[in-house]
C-alpha cells in the first residue's frame, strides 16, 4: 500500500521559542498562515493527484506548535481533516509540535478529531545541546511527553538534528538511543544549516559556530540511518525538503544539498559493498538488487559504479524481485 501524506506547513506558529537555527518561513517555503480555505483547497487537490488507489493518507500538519494553538483553533483545524477521515478519504491526521506542549487534556483532543502520529520536534536528549541551541526545555520533556503520547495511543516520531552547537557523533549516537528508549516508532534525521536572518547566522558569521561539512553530515547520517533500522525504527525523513528560498538567498552555511537523502542511500550502499568480503574473481559481474533500489545501489552520480569498477572491467546492475532492502547477490557474467 502506498503511504501520502497531505502536508500543511504552517511556519512559526504559536512557537513562543526562537531556536538559534530556526527560521521557519524560509524553510518551508511559506510565509503566511494558511486559511482553511487554502487549506481544503490543498486537500482536495492532493487526493486527486494520488493515482494509486491502493493507498494511505493522512492529513499532516508541521511546523511550528500546533499544540500551541488555542485549543479553539486546533479543533478548527483538525475539524477539516476529521469530515475527511469519516468520509474514508485519508485514514488519519499527523502533527508535529513541541515536547513542552504536550499535556493529557491536549491529548484527548487530538485523539478525539482522529489523530494517530504525533512527532515531537525533540532534536537533541542533551540538556547541553538543547541549551546551546536555545530549545526553551531539556531532555526531560521529552522523556515525559513521550511517555504521555505512548500511554494514550498515539504512534509517536520523535525528530533529531545533527550538527548542533555543542553537538558531536556521540551525542547524536546517544540521541539516537534515547529517541528508541523514549519509544519512537519514526524519526526524521535533520543536518543543522545556518539560515539567514538566525542567531545562529551571527554565531557561524562571528566563528563561534562550525557547521558539518557535506561529507561528514552524510556519513553521520548514513551510520544513525542504519542504527535506527536495526533497531525496527523507521527513518521518514534525511535532509530538509527542498525550496526555492535555500535554494538561493535563505542558505548560509552548512551541509545543504536538494538531494540529501540520495547522497545518504549511496553511502549505505558504498559501505555494503566495502563490508563484503566474497568478492568473486572476474572480469565482468552481474550485482543483483531489488528494483526499488537499483539506483541507490549504483550510487548518486554512479558513484558506486565507479567504485566497483575499479575492482571490475564492467558491472552490470539487475534487479530481482526475491531481493529485499539492500540484499544484492552476484553472477559473473558470460
Amino acid at each position: 500500500m502506498k503511504h501520502y501524506n497531505i502536508p500543511i506547513f504552517m511556519p512559526e506558529l504559536a512557537c513562543p521559542h526562537r531556536c538559534v537555527f530556526c527560521n521557519q518561513a524560509s524553510i518551508s517555503s511559506q510565509l503566511h498562515i494558511p486559511s482553511k480555505k487554502e487549506i481544503l483547497i490543498k486537500i482536495e487537490s492532493h487526493l486527486k493527484s494520488f493515482k494509486t488507489e491502493k493507498r494511505s493518507v493522512q492529513l499532516a500538519f508541521f511546523g511550528g506548535n500546533f499544540t500551541g494553538l488555542p485549543k479553539t483553533l486546533q479543533k478548527e483545524y483538525l475539524h477539516l481533516g476529521r469530515a475527511y477521515l469519516e468520509k474514508g478519504y485519508i485514514s488519519g491526521i499527523r502533527i508535529s509540535t513541541r515536547p513542552d506542549y504536550i499535556d493529557i487534556e491536549t491529548l484527548e483532543i487530538l485523539k478525539a478529531y482522529g489523530v494517530t502520529h504525533i512527532e515531537l520536534g525533540a532534536q537533541s536528549t542533551s540538556d547541553k545541546v538543547l541549551q546551546a541551541s536555545g530549545r526553551g526545555h531539556l531532555r526531560e520533556a521529552i522523556a515525559r511527553a513521550s511517555e504521555q503520547i505512548l500511554s494514550a495511543g498515539f504512534v509517536l516520531g520523535l525528530q533529531m538534528m545533527i550538527g548542533l552547537p555543542k553537538d558531536n557523533a556521540e551525542t547524536c549516537i546517544q540521541t539516537a538511543r534515547d529517541l528508541i528508549a523514549f519509544g519512537a516508532k519514526e524519526t526524521r534525521i535533520y543536518p543543522c544549516l545556518v539560515i539567514k536572518d538566525t542567531a545562529l547566522e551571527q554565531l557561524f558569521l562571528n566563528g563561534k559556530y562550525h557547521p558539518l561539512q557535506l561529507n561528514e553530515a552524510v556519513d553521520q547520517t548514513a551510520k544513525l540511518c542504519m542504527f535506527f533500522e536495526s533497531n525496527r525504527i523507521k527513518v521518514l525523513r534525511m535532509g530538509l525538503h527542498p525550496s526555492e528560498e535555500l535554494n538561493t538567498d535563505a542558505f548560509v552555511a552548512g551541509p545543504y544539498h536538494p538531494q540529501f537523502a540520495e547522497l545518504v542511500y549511496s553511502k549505505l550502499w558504498e559501505k555494503q559493498f566495502q563490508n563484503y568480503s566474497d568478492w568473486p574473481q572476474a572480469e565482468v559481474i552481474e550485482l543483483f538488487v531489488s528494483s526499488n533500489q537499483l539506483n541507490h545501489a549504483a550510487g548518486f552520480k554512479s558513484q558506486n559504479r565507479k567504485l566497483l569498477e575499479k575492482r571490475y572491467r564492467k558491472i552490470y546492475f539487475k534487479t530481482d524481485k526475491s531481493l529485499n532492502g539492500r540484499e544484492f547477490s552476484i553472477k559473473i557474467h558470460k
